[in-house]
């Protein structure tokens, strides 16, 4: 079973229907429905998430996704050496080198966002979600 850390910018695809990222999303988490793929993310993913989804539909109906959305996921812990990695780390984004550490100190299989560029420094494989799905399904 494949282990993939799921971004918030897929999540989002998913939680806010986004017209030309919700069908993939929408494939990627009936997988983790049916237990082919195992999902993993951050508190900082749930903490962006609550933000923006309070922004746009309110407190409760955000805490109401983030529970569904714990149904279908794992959370990572963040530690300290989480953090050194990520603040030493040659990505320029502070917030995506936690993520990724994250990922790599738990030994997922990849990573999967919409935003690739951002992760240049990976060295564990970074997919969008077509591309997860195709090697999967392929």
């Amino acid at each position: 079973m494949k282990k993939v850390y799921i971004d918030s910018d897929v999540i989002l695809d998913l939680l806010q229907k986004r017209k030309g990222f919700f069908d993939d999303a929408a494939r990627l988490f009936t997988l983790l429905e049916k237990g082919t793929v195992r999902g993993y993310v951050s508190p900082l993913v749930l903490a962006n998430l609550y933000y923006i989804l309070r922004k746009d539909n309110g407190q409760k109906a955000a805490l109401e996704s983030l529970l569904r959305l714990r149904m279908l996921v794992k959370v990572l812990a963040i530690d300290e050496k989480t953090t050194d990695l990520a603040l030493s780390s040659a990505f320029k984004d502070f917030e995506d080198a936690m993520q990724y550490y994250s990922a790599v100190g738990n030994s997922l299989d990849c990573l999967i966002t919409r935003n690739k560029k951002d992760y240049k420094a990976a060295d564990i494989p970074v997919y969008s979600p077509r591309e997860f799905l195709d090697i999967l399904e392929g």
